[in-house]
């Protein structure tokens, strides 16, 4: 394999571990937890590992460990930083017993259950340190949820050896890692299973898990990108760039990125729903912008615009649904409708509102709402492509403005999504280290006999050899919600609080940055150089930890 200089050069780099974990550690108990919301439920789903203690570990001395056999798992949509949760999780129980041994499960959890495995040896691990992407084992997304997936899953385990399970992935992954988890305990399997929080959309996070791992190596990604195209916007001062991020749940991403590099227009969606803004209430709040600005001679200007917003805008959220339900219920005819006439059948068929705002749409977005499904027969959200929705419509209306003479200047738009550019990035030194950290932090849980717990590393913005090692249990992040029509347990997923310090942040500068052209150059990410340029954790982390 061909290696890049950065690629030589970052292979050296020792990621930095908390002193608690440097020498021996003991487990130091902390108060029984329960789950943030729906006790009784998530409760009686899971007798065997409700309820459990925290855990933060502690210098002490560590009796002698047998050698143990391990297996790992990367779930769900690749992270940077997830080869080096593994080398963490491989040093550590190496370090427990030299003869411990790790097994990766090749192509995610079907893996486990279809028996595709190799042992990670110490030569496969050093190629990998320190580098992004998923690929050392690759990575899937089936879901581990029913009974004879586990019971195959423990015929590979029992014919290895293997005393404990490592999954790591976002909150549906640990999700099905607290099943499987409380399904091994309540048979005696003697399986211990661990989660790892990984996702670069942010959302999985609490008071235990500050960050999920990858967020800050995207967001600097997406940021330096952004960066370069607002020096493009500033020197040619000619096009407005309207620029879709990824997050479909929550909008961290945008938030941090609007943070690092100061837009003239960022869209939160969380705040698009709480204030029940409508789709025309978006587009009018971008125009007035575009026009303040001509207004000042300035015919350019970037727009953050998260990949999720659609579904947070009430109205079209009712669009949607009742758009599923028609077309679940009348499929065969809608079919038999001539291309031609798709619109104006829907239009005809829709309640008086909706019918309106599907009328609306730009024909593009309408026909990509009325056509592709999923094969649960939902709107495929992520194939909108909300930027240039909203660029069509602000220009319609700028147009209008133009007529009744309230806007005198040049509008041109570009698009941009970016998405996968971040999801392989090589790590940054703070998600090198927070990962590493995370999976040394889930050798110490397996050497403790620890199950249903997801690893934990917390005061980040401290520098690493004092953030704090720890466990949390799984069932303690549960509520119930309803999937498929369902009620099933699953992780709760963190939205942007709009009574947070980054959000806050954002929303006192907001309207400077719309007038004035404020931008930053991130620049790209630094590995080698000054601590507060290559060791910076993200604004959110800073602004919520109040550093």
């Amino acid at each position: 394999m061909t290696k890049s200089a950065l690629q030589i050069a970052r292979a050296a780099y020792q990621p930095k571990l908390p002193q608690a974990l440097k020498g021996a550690v003991v487990a130091k108990e902390g108060e029984p937890t329960q789950s943030v919301a729906d006790q009784e439920a998530i409760k009686a789903l899971f007798p065997n590992t409700y309820g459990m203690p925290l855990i933060q570990f502690v210098e002490g001395e560590a009796p002698a460990f047998p050698a143990i056999n391990v297996g790992v798992i990367l779930s769900g949509g690749q992270a940077p930083g997830g080869h080096n949760v593994i080398s963490g999780l491989f040093d550590g129980i190496k370090k427990l017993n030299a003869d411990s041994k790790l097994y990766g499960f090749i192509l995610g959890p079907g893996g486990l259950v279809d028996h595709n495995y190799k042992e990670l040896t110490a030569e496969i691990i050093d190629e990998y340190r320190n580098t992004g992407g998923f690929d050392i084992i690759g990575s899937g997304r089936t879901k581990l949820e029913k009974e004879e997936q586990f019971e195959k899953g423990y015929e590979i385990i029992k014919e290895l050896g293997i005393k404990a399970l490592v999954i790591i992935g976002g909150d549906d992954s640990n999700t099905n890692a607290c099943v499987l988890a409380e399904y091994y305990a309540a048979k005696n399997y003697g399986v211990q299973v661990i989660g790892c929080p990984k996702t670069i959309d942010g959302d999985l996070k609490n008071e235990m898990i500050e960050t999920s791992f990858g967020f800050d190596t995207a967001c600097k990604t997406y940021a330096e990108v952004i960066g370069n195209i607002q020096r493009d916007c500033n020197s040619a001062r000619k096009y407005w760039h309207f620029i879709k991020l990824m997050g479909r749940s929550a909008s961290h991403i945008a938030l941090e990125c609007a943070l690092q590099v100061q837009p003239n227009i960022c869209i939160v969606s969380e705040e698009v729903e709480a204030k029940e803004m409508s789709l025309d209430d978006v587009v009018t709040y971008i125009a007035q912008v575009i026009a303040d600005r001509a207004a000042d001679g300035n015919n350019f200007g970037t727009v953050l615009i998260p990949e999720g917003l659609i579904e947070f805008i009430p109205a079209m959220k009712r669009l949607i649904a009742e758009l599923n339900d028609f077309l679940a219920h009348n499929g065969e005819e809608f079919a038999m409708v001539k291309k031609s006439q798709q619109r104006e059948y829907i239009i005809k068929h829709l309640s008086a509102e909706n019918s309106a705002i599907y009328a609306s749409l730009p024909e593009g977005v309408a026909r990509q709402l009325s056509l592709d499904r999923d094969p649960h027969g939902n709107v495929q959200v992520s194939l909108i492509e909300t930027e240039k929705l909203l660029s069509e419509m602000v220009a319609t209306k700028l147009a209008a403005w133009k007529e009744e003479g309230k806007y005198n200047g040049k509008f041109g738009a570009q698009h941009h999504f970016f998405g996968y550019e971040g999801r392989c990035a090589a790590p940054s030194n703070f998600d090198a280290d927070y990962c590493y950290s995370l999976g040394y932090t889930a050798s110490m849980l397996i050497a403790n006999g620890k199950t249903g717990y997801m690893s934990s590393v917390r005061n980040t913005t401290a520098p690493a050899a004092e953030w704090i090692a720890g466990g949390v249990p799984i069932t303690m992040m549960m509520n119930m919600e309803r999937r498929h029509g369902e009620m099933k347990p699953v992780i709760q997923k963190a939205l942007v609080k709009l009574d947070g310090a980054p959000f806050k942040k954002f929303a006192a500068n907001r309207e400077a940055w719309a007038k004035e052209t404020a931008y930053v150059y991130p620049g790209p990410i630094q590995y080698f150089g000054p601590t507060e340029v290559c060791d910076e954790p993200t604004k959110t982390l800073q602004l919520e930890q109040a550093k």
